[in-house]
């Protein structure tokens, strides 16, 4: 007969991440929520999400820590305290997410070796993304030094090793660790030969070479923590890479240059672009100014319609012309079209005469008696949407 202990779980995953089966005792149940005296599903940490899988042909759902134990979410089960139960974890999704935080490890390890002020903030790895968060923006050229530091760590087969150390241990300087987030004495770290070692109570794969090869596809504003590199691992990583790759080709034969001087091609295409919008904004400012004015009843309405383009130069113009006593009625239209309306006469409620108009092409909006701004979804209708307004106007100023 199985003895079983309620007071603890036996956690296999810690002792061997590559054990995905296992046979458990149920100790207690809460609704949904049960728990075993041994499990192979992680709880999840260290910003890896949790194992999936089943228990005894149930779903497990949801696993987490609650205080000393480990809770198994399984929707509409009928286990019952001292049920013996088969556990299996999803162990595809399981190998992802151990491969996904080594790759962590390796890939901020590298970038700290070039950047040694990055901090990191936060870590995700989910089988849907893998990314960290480091707190300040990272060139693409030192991003790029350490992914091929990081391949040429994998492709070099250096074993993982997880040891314990003490947290007076001086040898802690060299590793990566916020001691304020550690409770225990005992300190868990991941060594990774001389590329990396990290503080860690997460799962992880035994040899670099298991990871196959890391690409960063993209970076992304944080907010106010940071930069988020995203990166992908294994088959993802080769064919993401093949197919960026791929399309760098693409874009640099459309821009007429060699691959390797596409940055080059880039930074020309930028500077030109900026320069013209810096001379559209001129020509549409004096354009702005110069609207051809219609008298209805001693006002003067301004009516024009023009591209799109930052709307402060459109909300400034419409400004000058209210302050002068006038109405103003733009429409700037690209994919979109936007609506921008202003008076100078009591008689001109803005934002009642807009948001009538815009409900006709399906546009939002609104704003005050003065000035008000929308737009709609549909640039065609820009002209019907501009005479739209002018008629409203003309009859409010009769």
């Amino acid at each position: 007969m199985r003895t079983i202990d309620e007071n603890m779980t036996d956690e296999i995953f810690d002792q061997d991440p590559y054990v995905f089966e296992f046979e458990g005792a149920v100790t207690s149940v809460n609704g949904n929520e049960v728990i075993l005296d041994s499990t192979a599903f992680y709880p999840g940490g260290g910003g890896q999400v949790c194992d999936t899988g089943t228990i005894s042909g149930h779903n497990v759902t949801e696993v987490f820590r609650k205080g000393d134990d480990i809770i198994h979410v399984i929707p509409g089960h009928n286990l019952k305290v001292g049920s013996l139960v088969w556990g299996s974890v999803d162990w595809d999704r399981r190998y992802d997410l151990m491969m996904g935080h080594t790759a962590e490890h390796l890939l901020f390890g590298s970038l700290r070796k070039n950047f040694p002020e990055l901090g990191i903030v936060k870590i995700f790895i989910s089988p849907e993304n893998k990314y960290v968060v480091v707190d300040r923006d990272v060139s693409w050229e030192v991003i790029r030094e350490a992914v091929k530091r990081v391949n040429e760590v994998i492709s070099e087969n250096v074993s993982i090793r997880k040891v314990t150390m003490q947290r007076d241990d001086p040898e802690l300087e060299n590793v990566r660790v916020d001691l304020d987030k550690v409770k225990a004495d005992d300190v868990t770290v991941i060594e990774i030969g001389d590329a990396d070692s990290a503080a860690c109570s997460g799962i992880h794969v035994m040899e670099t070479e298991e990871l196959g090869a890391i690409c960063v596809d993209r970076k992304v504003s944080a907010g106010k923590d940071g930069i988020a590199i995203h990166f992908k691992i294994g088959w993802d990583a080769i064919n993401t890479s093949t197919e960026l790759g791929s399309k760098c080709i693409e874009v640099s034969e459309k821009l007429g240059s060699k691959p390797e001087d596409i940055l080059n091609a880039a930074d020309n295409i930028r500077d030109q672009t900026e320069s013209l919008k810096k001379s559209v904004k001129v020509l549409l400012t004096a354009a702005l100014k110069a609207i051809p004015a219609e008298s209805v009843n001693g006002v003067n309405v301004h009516c024009g319609s023009f591209p799109t383009a930052d709307n402060k130069i459109f909300m400034d113009a419409c400004e000058q012309y209210r302050a002068a006593g006038s109405v103003a009625i733009i429409i700037s239209s690209g994919t979109s079209s936007s609506a921008f309306i202003s008076s100078g006469s009591a008689k001109v409620d803005c934002g009642t005469v807009l948001k009538n108009a815009l409900a006709k092409f399906e546009g939002r909006g609104g704003g005050k008696k003065e000035f008000a701004q929308g737009g709609i979804p549909d640039p065609r209708n820009a002209d019907a949407l501009l005479e739209d307004l002018f008629k409203s106007v003309k009859k409010a100023l009769s």
